[in-house]
């Protein structure tokens, strides 16, 4: 007995101590996690993660929240790929949040303060001559006058392998702060020339070198061959700076052209650096690239003020209300129709009848809509020639609205009622034969059948599954991206939009299509979808509820 208890004890604690490492584990990579994102600015990213793992330690570690345990996966799993996206989509929408405004404003100040111009004293054609081993001498030769050579000391260069191996950073590197002071001389230096792909292996430390001319001049590496007089084309006026006309310009991100002696400062309602006049106020073109701004409302005013956008969206929501209605309505009609029809009792083959009815369903989605869209085709697709042969049409199905927005819904139509007609066929089995045979007493036929018991009986357990397939009919993307792509386009819109468009091919569209990719009016836009389905979606379990009570 006490050997049993000692084995028990003995478990029990190496059971405690595997869980404690496990959880060290946790916290130790989770932790390097959040501060790693933290350091790249994915502060949102970085909340999120300590959040769910502070959360998820507490309760594994908490004898009080033991129950919580089995239902912690489930809810952390919706904070993180439900509320976070949304909320994270919602968070875009206030901002200019797009392909033009993708930086912080220190990412596109840093970008500004790389630029350079090339200041007086020319270009000059570089070789390294190799000297002692790893060491190397920089000989520069005037592209005006060739004659001119200037050689520097006897170098010692770090290739790419060194610096990666150092984890060196450029002001660790020989003669980064001191620069080099370079001597005239009437010949090249005797010794092997270094080869274009030995320079391309030191670049990274001859970018950081400074070298002096005898004039005074400083030049810095311009290219894989060129050394030039390049000087900063911007620097940071961090105390800020007084105008001309006494007003006080205290930003900190000011920055000076040090060319031409301008001024600029971040426009913080645009997103971008812009030129400054005497009295401070904005003048010229805006610099790129732009940074992220709060803009307020404005993306959902644009929305429904934007003539340009309204009208589009307004038209693409209508549409996307009538496609996703039309696809239930057909799908349900065609496959409650054949559902009843290979359960009737007279029919032979009943099988073979099934299985090619439901072979749409087996072939994947994408397969039968690229078929489609040959069969479709203007000029080869089979469908107009059959046209042509019995009646001489050939319809536009790509480029008449109507028509195309009538090719969606017979594909959709086709790819969605093998679904309906299995669940037909399932919920037809559940209905008492006795009510068919009382029907029939009082002289009722299949029709009559049909709307008056099959149809009543089937509908109310479908209702939920209708409303489903309309939820994902309303967010069809794939069928419109491979079908039509949106098109036709719609005439004056001022963003990428088209008449067989639905909302979320539309938003994909204004995101990620076009030169400006403006991510903020998409956010802005899907947050509104977001908002109507939730609407419908609510409205439909109320009614839901009011034919469950009646």
């Amino acid at each position: 007995m006490g050997a049993s208890n000692a084995a028990s004890t003995t478990v029990s604690n190496g059971s405690n101590w595997l869980k404690i490492v496990i959880l060290a584990l946790v916290i130790l990579v989770s932790g390097y996690a959040v501060i790693v994102m933290y350091a790249t600015g994915e502060y949102a990213f970085a909340i999120l993660t300590l959040l769910i793992v502070s959360l998820g330690v507490y309760v594994f570690t908490n004898s009080k929240t033991y129950a919580h345990r089995y239902i912690f996966p489930g809810v952390a799993g919706m904070v993180i790929f439900i509320i976070f996206p949304l909320a994270y989509t919602i968070g875009i929408s206030f901002t200019n949040y797009s392909g033009s405004n993708l930086l912080s404003l220190e990412r596109v100040q840093g970008y500004h303060l790389r630029q350079t111009y090339l200041a007086k004293g020319g270009n000059y054609d570089f070789s390294l001559i190799k000297a002692d081993q790893d060491r190397f001498k920089l000989v520069l030769k005037s592209e005006l006058e060739p004659e001119k050579i200037f050689v520097s000391q006897s170098l010692k260069l770090w290739d790419a392998g060194e610096i990666k191996s150092r984890k060196a950073k450029p002001e660790d590197f020989p003669y980064a702060d001191g620069g080099i002071q370079l001597r005239a001389a009437d010949a090249v230096p005797e010794g092997e020339k270094a080869a274009l792909r030995e320079v391309i292996s030191l670049r990274t430390h001859l970018q950081t070198l400074s070298a002096t001319l005898p004039s005074g001049v400083d030049l810095s590496m311009s290219g894989l061959r060129k050394f030039a007089a390049l000087r900063p084309l911007f620097s940071r006026l961090s105390d800020g700076v007084v105008l001309e006309n006494g007003t006080i310009i205290s930003d900190p991100n000011t920055l000076r052209n040090n060319q031409t002696n301008q001024l600029l400062r971040p426009n913080y309602y645009d997103g971008f650096y812009q030129y400054i006049d005497a009295n401070g106020e904005f003048v010229g073109d805006a610099l790129p690239p732009g940074f992220t701004v709060s803009i307020g409302w404005d993306n959902y005013w644009r929305v429904f003020t934007d003539k340009g956008i309204q009208g589009p969206f307004m038209e693409i929501f209508v549409w996307t209300v009538m496609f996703a209605a039309g696809s239930v309505f057909f799908t349900l009609a065609i496959g409650m129709v054949l559902g009843n029809l290979v359960q009737w009792e007279f029919l032979g083959g009943k099988a073979i009848y099934r299985v090619i009815l439901i072979l749409p369903y087996a072939v994947p989605a994408f397969i039968s809509i690229l078929v489609f869209k040959g069969l479709f085709n203007q000029n080869f697709g089979e469908i107009n020639m059959v046209l042509e042969a019995l009646f001489g049409i050939k319809p536009d199905w790509y480029t008449q609205p109507a028509l195309a927005r009538t090719m969606i819904l017979i594909v959709n139509t086709w790819l969605g009622y093998p679904y309906m007609m299995i669940l037909s066929m399932g919920l037809l089995k559940s209905i008492p034969e006795d009510l068919y045979e009382a029907s029939a007493m009082d002289g009722a036929g299949p029709v009559s059948n049909f709307f008056n018991i099959t149809l009543p009986l089937l509908i109310k357990p479908l209702t939920p599954l209708l409303i489903a397939s309309f939820a994902f009919n309303f967010n069809n993307f794939v069928l419109i991206a491979l079908l039509t792509n949106g098109g036709p386009d719609i005439i004056g819109a001022t963003t990428p939009a088209g008449t067989t468009d639905l909302l979320v091919s539309y938003t994909y569209r204004i995101a990620f299509e076009g030169a400006g990719q403006d991510y903020g009016l998409a956010a802005a836009i899907a947050t509104v979808i977001f908002i109507l389905v939730g609407a419908m979606a609510i409205l439909n379990l109320k009614l839901s509820k009011l034919d469950n009570k009646v």
